[in-house]
Parts: C-alpha cells; structure tokens; sequence
C-alpha cells in the first residue's frame, strides 16, 4: 500500500468513526429534585381548579416548569421552594437524588418514573393545604428518551439497558441505562445531580451509547 493509499484508508475511518459516533450522541439534562403532582393533589395545594402556570418548556415535548413550587418534609427535614413539573399527572411523584434522601430521612428506591410501588411517602406542603403522600418518592433510574426512528437505528426498544460514555475531566462509563421509546420524545439522557456531578456533566453536554446489554 503507497502512502496516498494508506492517507484514503485512514480518512475513510476517521469518516466512518465520527458518522458512528453521531449517531451514538445522546445530550444530558440534569434533573434537580423536583414533584409532578395529580389534579386532585394540586386542588388541595394551590387551591380548587388552579392551574399550573408555564416559567419555562422542557426539552420534552408538552413538558414545562412551572412557576409553582412547594415544600417537601420527610421524617428529618425539608427542602422548601421544590419546583412543580407540568403538566399534571395520575399520580404524584417525588424525585430526588440519594444525597436529597439523607436530609430528609427516608429510603428511596432507584425506579423508573411512574413506577411508584414499594417507595416512601413525603409531605407536600403548597399555599393552600398540605398532601400527605403516602408513596410517591424515588430516586429516578438514569433514562434516555428517544423516538422509535432513533431506537432503530441504533437497534434498541423500550426498556432495553445500555451503558454510556461520558467525555472530559471525570471521563467514565454509567451502566444501566434504561432506554424509553416514544413518538412523544426528544432524544435526550436525564442524570441527577449526583450524578451528574460524579461525572463533572452539564446540561447540554453529550455522552455516546456504548453498548446494548
């Protein structure tokens, strides 16, 4: 092989590698401890028939935070101004983060959102009234979202796990990813903040999927 020959072999797979990677490319969202709450629970918080007003859309479609907010107590302490996601839900939910759990004395379960058996309650506390959940607070199991043409194209469904390589100062690999597909979704992995800080991540920086299990 000449050197013009081997130069176009090694310009090919630069090319091929960085179309994969591309295609492998997933943004994080770093989610901050925050509440979805049903209907019902919002009437006794803010008051009958309240609405949750937009401060900000999320990059989920239909997704937004509010500009309500409300407290949340455990056994041991309290975290005030806890930013209401919209819109309403079924059910309410609390998601936190294992170092959030310490300070308010409870035992969250890692668990995909809505999946809500086995876990510890919270007190909502809002203007209005105060709900006393009896379940409803987990520690959310690091996710991607992606739309049934992303999944694949990378050969992925809904609730496969993967792992995924993060890039920069604390450069490491997080395993069991779960992978959500939906037409309603916007192609984006959300880590906590422990985790996001385990890893120096950021919203808006990028990790690569690395492999289905």
């Amino acid at each position: 092989m000449d050197k013009e020959e081997l130069i176009k072999l090694v310009t090919k797979r630069v090319i091929e590698k960085m179309k994969d990677y591309d295609t492998h490319k997933v943004p994080i969202g770093v989610s901050n401890r925050h509440v979805h709450v049903s209907r019902q629970d919002l009437d006794i918080l803010y008051g009958k028939e309240y609405e949750l007003t937009r401060k900000g859309d999320l990059k989920q479609p239909g997704q937004f935070a509010s500009n309500e907010t409300v407290t949340i107590r455990g056994p041991k302490g309290e975290f005030e101004r806890v930013r209401i996601l919209g819109p309403v839900r079924k059910q309410s939910q609390v998601e936190v983060s294992k170092t959030d759990s310490f300070r308010l004395g409870i035992r969250p379960l890692i668990k995909e959102s809505g999946d809500l058996n086995e876990t510890p309650g919270l007190d909502l506390i809002g203007p209005k009234g105060i709900v006393s959940l009896s379940n409803g607070a987990i520690v959310a199991l690091r996710h991607i979202h992606m739309t049934p043409a992303k999944a694949d194209s990378l050969g992925l469904k809904d609730k496969d796990m993967v792992e995924v390589e993060t890039f920069g100062e604390r450069r490491g690999v997080l395993g069991e990813v779960l992978v959500r597909v939906s037409d309603q979704f916007a192609l984006e992995m959300h880590v906590d903040v422990d985790e996001a800080n385990a890893f120096s991540l950021s919203n808006g920086d990028h990790v690569i999927i690395r492999k289905e299990r």
